[in-house]
Formats: structure tokens, C-alpha cells, sequence
């Protein structure tokens, strides 16, 4: 995958391979030891369906970055 500037993802749609809307970026976790990033911190749709992803303290959702398909105008992620 290419690069990317963290600051062109702000709020950036996430959509899953099936084309199913799950939210929009909220934050990106990392590995303070490696430096790996670790999640996609995904704010959900108020009115979607349920995913299988974990959830944060504040009900966001954790999507794991291994997950990412593609970055384009929406982040692909498999579902």
C-alpha cells in the first residue's frame, strides 16, 4: 500500500468490502514500543448495522489496521 499523510485520513469514510458504510476515522492507536500501528478507532453510524469489530471505552469501534484493503476516497476495510 503507499503512503499516506495521517492528516489526508481525518474523518475519512470507513466501508467495509461489501460496500456496508461502518463510520468515520477517528483516531489511529499504535504500538508506543514498535512504533506498529494498531487499530482504526472507527466513530459508528448512529443508524448502521452491528459489526463484528471490538469497542473502545466510548463505543467506537477497533478495527484492526492488518483489516485495511485499501485507502482511496473511502478506507476499505475486510469485514
Amino acid at each position: 500500500m503507499p503512503d499516506v499523510l495521517a492528516e489526508s485520513l481525518s474523518e475519512k469514510a470507513v466501508m467495509g468490502t461489501d460496500g456496508a458504510e461502518i463510520g468515520s476515522l477517528y483516531n489511529i492507536t499504535v504500538d508506543l514500543e514498535s512504533g506498529q500501528l494498531r487499530n482504526l478507532v472507527v466513530v459508528p453510524l448512529e443508524e448502521g448495522p452491528d459489526f463484528e469489530f471490538s469497542f473502545d471505552e466510548d463505543g467506537h469501534y477497533l478495527v484492526p489496521v492488518s483489516r485495511v484493503q485499501s485507502v482511496r476516497d473511502y478506507i476499505v476495510v475486510e469485514r
